[in-house]
């Protein structure tokens, strides 16, 4: 990163709570997409020569697409800085939603909606997460929480307003409106990023005993993180914890059905819970992980998730089962709140871009394999059961990840910024 580029050129003469503001801001148009599930049946209304199958693929494509865009997004942060990227992130993600309402073909959709949307989301992601990281060495899990939790809270407030939308203009027209709108608040929220100064602390902060044991102490590289054991458990409980969540997000409403037999109305109810619940555990896990440590916030979701999994089939209570459902949204939402914090403990804040665009590839693993395992359990056995007691058992094996999760020794010739520095320049916290 040279340090002539205006665009990643330090700028510690901010508030760094306005950075904060404008990676909420941005999560929320980001998360959106989350709540495609609104836009399957008006759809399918009007192109009943589209399967279900077909259109749901356009969500999968998406989700591909976040891996691909939060990789590249966190290659070329340090090279362009964070407005260039979010800016090209907004384009990317509000065209995509404009696309879809101008082609409206099948093939359209997955292009623009899927590929250009996903790609935008992904390019998106990674920027709060990396850059917020930097500036808050203090507060690691609780900011990469709050950022998140703005991710998870745009499903929520997207299901509040589109079926009103969809109802009123049509599902064209509401993609395209919405296109117009996420675009200026993601390129909007883009021009308020700044790059924090190396090394940066705040004034009087060093880290706590329990921070420094958790910290490696240097800056790892991509290439540095890839040759360390490290980088692939946390994956793993990534890849983990998101596979299982999709799980039961991706098939709530039927699941819902099946196992306490209400109706298809009562069922539907669920999915704002979950997209609430899913919000709130991006913050609450993180918050908690500053405390308790990344390590076992991760050991405790994965045994609560174990717990709820191996029960669930023995639910016939609503109100039971909503609750549980809740609980593992609250679990899912924890891991993403929680690992980039983790990933920057272990691999240091300065290529975090890098280092966790790559791990997001776990999102997109989890959330293709989740939704394909629990369908194809249910179409060979017509029960639910079955993939509830298969994820208890691997969330039961995956705990064993936390335990065996440490930072990667460094020698005290390699060790750099992760200890406690003086904060460079005026910082108005």
């Amino acid at each position: 990163m040279a340090a002539s580029n205006p665009a990643v050129a330090a700028d510690p003469g901010v508030n760094r709570w306005n950075v904060a503001i404008a990676g909420v801001i941005m999560q929320l148009a980001l998360g959106a997409i989350y709540a495609w599930s609104l836009f399957v049946k008006p759809l399918n209304a009007i192109h009943p020569d589209w399967s279900r199958t077909d259109i749901t693929l356009t969500f999968s494509i998406a989700l591909v697409g976040l891996g691909v865009g939060a990789i590249v997004g966190g290659t070329y942060l340090d090279k362009y800085g964070p407005r260039a990227v979010a800016t090209v992130a907004g384009i990317f993600y509000g065209v995509g939603f404009i696309g879809a309402g101008l082609i409206q073909s099948l093939w359209g959709l997955w292009l623009t909606y899927g590929v250009l949307s996903g790609i935008g989301m992904g390019l998106g992601y990674i920027v709060p997460l990396a850059t917020l990281i930097k500036w808050f060495p203090d507060k690691r899990g609780l900011i990469t929480g709050l950022a998140v939790a703005g991710f998870g809270g745009g499903a929520v407030v997207t299901t509040l307003i589109a079926p009103g939308l969809i109802s009123g203009v049509g599902v064209y027209n509401t993609f395209i409106v919405l296109g117009v709108v996420y675009l200026i608040m993601v390129a909007g929220a883009a021009q308020f990023y700044r790059v924090a100064p190396a090394g940066y602390t705040p004034p009087g902060w060093t880290p706590s005993a329990t921070q420094a044991s958790q910290r490696a102490g240097k800056d790892f590289t991509l290439q540095e993180s890839l040759r360390t054991w490290q980088w692939y458990v946390l994956w793993a409980m990534l890849f983990l914890n998101v596979t299982a969540g999709v799980m039961v997000i991706s098939q709530a409403a039927p699941m819902t059905q099946e196992i306490t037999g209400v109706d298809a109305t009562t069922a539907s109810s669920i999915v704002i819970l979950i997209s609430i619940f899913n919000g709130a555990g991006r913050l609450f896990w993180a918050w908690l992980s500053d405390t308790i440590t990344r390590r076992w916030v991760f050991l405790a979701m994965f045994l609560i998730q174990f717990v709820l999994f191996l029960i669930m089939p023995a639910i016939t209570n609503f109100f039971l089962l909503a609750t549980f459902f809740m609980i593992v949204a609250l679990c899912y939402g924890g891991g993403f709140g929680t690992m980039p914090a983790f990933a920057a403990d272990y691999f240091g804040p300065k290529f975090s871009g890098r280092i966790y665009g790559l791990m997001l590839s776990a999102w997109s693993a989890g959330g293709v394999l989740g939704p394909i395992l629990i369908a194809n359990v249910y179409d060979n056995t017509k029960k639910y059961s079955s993939a509830l007691t298969i994820v208890a058992v691997v969330m039961l094996v995956s705990a064993v990840l936390p335990f065996i999760a440490r930072p990667p020794r460094v020698g005290p010739a390699e060790a750099t910024n992760e200890r406690p520095a003086t904060a460079q320049g005026p910082s108005r916290v």
